[in-house]
């Protein structure tokens, strides 16, 4: 993420506090960095995937809009929450998609292989169900909710464990200890389908 945050987290703070103005000025400043998220959700997704980079960030940007009004702790906050929503977009998707066709739909998307129960291949993304990876989410959330948020910082928001730190107002040492223990924790509970 570009070092220079200033002028997005003073646009965030108003926003926060209520000017719809700064929103709206907040939208160019952060649009490429969404859609360079959008693409990291989407990497390794079908040829055919209705979904495209531009799609997933209206739709992420629509639900920040209507969610509740957020007090915006930073630039890396803002970018976390953001794709959380990239997140249950896509997951969102993937159900619909099962319930039309009554079947698995086999969603994917490109990720880091320790979290996912299958073998990667050199070279190539490795495919993982995004309904299953939501499910496990859901059992670690329940378990430990902050392990899950470091999951959804570092998976989907891309943080880095400095950024994710200051996020979640630990130390970086603790979010990494914390980042292998709920990647461990999710590999098995999605491999197994029970709870780790």
């Amino acid at each position: 993420m570009p070092s220079s945050s200033s002028p997005v987290t003073d646009l965030l703070v108003r926003w926060s506090d209520g000017d719809f103005a700064a929103r709206d000025a907040l939208v160019p400043l952060v649009y490429q960095e969404l859609r360079r998220v959008a693409r990291k959700c989407l990497a390794g997704q079908r040829s055919d995937h209705t979904l495209q980079p531009t799609a997933l960030v209206h739709e992420a940007y629509l639900r920040l809009v209507k969610a509740d009004s957020t007090e915006w702790q930073s630039r890396a906050h803002f970018f976390a929450v953001a794709a959380t929503m990239m997140r249950q977009v896509l997951v969102d998707h993937a159900r619909s998609r099962l319930t039309a066709k009554r079947k698995r739909t086999g969603v994917t998307v490109a990720h880091d292989a320790s979290i996912s129960p299958g073998k990667s291949t050199q070279g190539e993304s490795e495919v993982l169900d995004l309904i299953v990876l939501d499910d496990a989410m859901k059992r670690l959330s329940a378990l430990d909710p902050r392990q899950c948020q470091i999951v959804e910082l570092r998976f989907f928001g891309g943080l880095s464990i400095a950024e994710t730190a200051r996020v979640v107002d630990i130390s970086p040492a603790t979010t990494k200890r914390e980042w292998v223990v709920a990647k461990i924790w999710l590999h098995h509970a999605m491999k197994s389908g029970v709870e780790a």
